[in-house]
């Protein structure tokens, strides 16, 4: 099941989610312990951001030994990127409708001043 664009956008708000899934992003896998030094927050802090952005499908963690290692899951930001891309889509199109609508009526006010 793949997570709404309301839920991935929700996780991304979050200015340490957003770092963590930039960290993730660079340097591809890392252990929550290495996730969690480079922020001054709490332990139980960063596994609730951890938390949020595995249900928001961001993110996918793998047990190993005694780590729990993150991986960026690219599945969730590809369908949020596809859903901005429709949305820019409809309003590329009604801006166009408009552009033509005002293009038609400054034809006819100058046909009417001729």
């Amino acid at each position: 099941m793949t997570a709404s664009p309301t839920l991935t956008f929700a996780a991304l708000a979050d200015p340490t989610r957003l770092s963590i899934i930039d960290m993730l992003a660079r340097r591809g896998e890392l252990a929550a312990g290495d996730i969690g030094t480079a922020f001054s927050s709490t332990t139980s802090a960063i596994s609730q951001h951890l938390k949020v952005l595995r249900e928001a499908g961001l993110v996918f963690v793998e047990k190993r030994a005694q780590q729990r290692i993150y991986q960026l899951d690219t599945t969730a930001m590809a369908e949020a990127q596809g859903w901005l891309s429709d949305r820019a889509r409809q309003w590329n199109s009604r801006i166009d409708a408009l552009e033509s609508y005002i293009e038609e009526l400054n034809q006819g006010a100058t046909d009417d001043q001729q």
